[in-house]
């Protein structure tokens, strides 16, 4: 697992810190962290912004203001039941 310098943290830190209150507005999450991306249920090695859900539904079925995008100011998100 690569590590990361003090610098990343923080400034992975510093965006979750600034859009925490939006996601927690959004129906269904509970919970917004800092872990590392996971895909297949493997850590791709890059740091996240962790958002955790009531229930994963397709995005056809989330209105689009509603969805949590892949990325937020360059940091990727990941979502979790």
């Amino acid at each position: 697992m690569p590590e990361y310098d003090a610098e990343a943290i923080e400034r992975v830190a510093r965006i979750k810190r600034e859009v925490t209150e939006r996601l927690l507005a959004l129906p269904g999450v509970n919970l917004v962290s800092i872990g590392r991306k996971e895909t297949g249920g493997e850590s791709t090695g890059e740091l996240a912004i962790q958002i955790w859900v009531d229930e994963k539904l397709p995005m056809s079925a989330i209105p689009a203001e509603q969805r949590i995008p892949a990325e937020i100011d360059g940091v990727p998100t990941d979502v979790y039941v």
